[in-house]
């Protein structure tokens, strides 16, 4: 797994774009290293049948990245930042263990994302079906003692690149899918 996302806890910021195009021209000015454009993410969410994971706010994805190729075992919670994820080579077989131990299915969430790296942030632009576009500037670390001081430099980043208070969205990409299917 690429260093930017290694670590386990994550700093990120989610914004509503209301003008993609602007956004990706003010990222390009900045001269970011592109990870991969235009991929398709497809997140299987699991929980067990008593939902005790959501309601613990924690969180199981099984993340299909094509044509890229990357698979990944992702597990959010309970804190709000803490993240951690693990490369895996088979999203399917993944997704049969874990109904073997009686996980089941809760969501799937499909979107269009493009990563780009400016220094040690990665900056990640998403179209979700229904929802509409986003940009998240992130940054992974295994110091908890960061974790503030990089949410400032995340702050002071997304000025750089015209994003305002406004726009900020402070609900995951399940809840908003959530809200969107019930």
């Amino acid at each position: 797994m690429n260093k930017h996302f290694e670590g386990r806890f994550e700093v990120e910021l989610k914004y509503r774009l209301s003008n993609r195009e602007g956004f990706i021209k003010a990222l390009a000015a900045m001269a970011p290293e592109v990870m991969h454009e235009d991929n398709l993410e497809q997140d299987t969410y699991f929980d067990l049948p008593d939902l005790s994971l959501e309601s613990q706010n924690k969180s199981v994805c099984i993340r299909d990245i094509q044509p890229s190729g990357i698979m990944l075992w992702i597990v959010k919670g309970p804190e709000a930042d803490r993240c951690e994820a693990v490369n895996i080579n088979n999203a399917t077989k993944a997704r049969s263990m874990l109904s073997t131990m009686g996980y089941r299915q809760v969501l799937e969430v499909k979107k269009l994302r493009s990563i780009y790296f400016l220094g040690k942030f990665h900056v990640t632009v998403d179209r979700l079906e229904g929802l509409g576009n986003f940009a998240e500037l992130a940054i992974m670390t295994e110091d908890e003692s960061k974790l503030e001081s990089y949410r400032l430099q995340l702050l002071s980043l997304a000025g750089e690149l015209g994003l305002s208070s406004e726009q900020l969205e402070v609900r995951s990409y399940r809840e908003l899918q959530t809200e969107l299917v019930t």
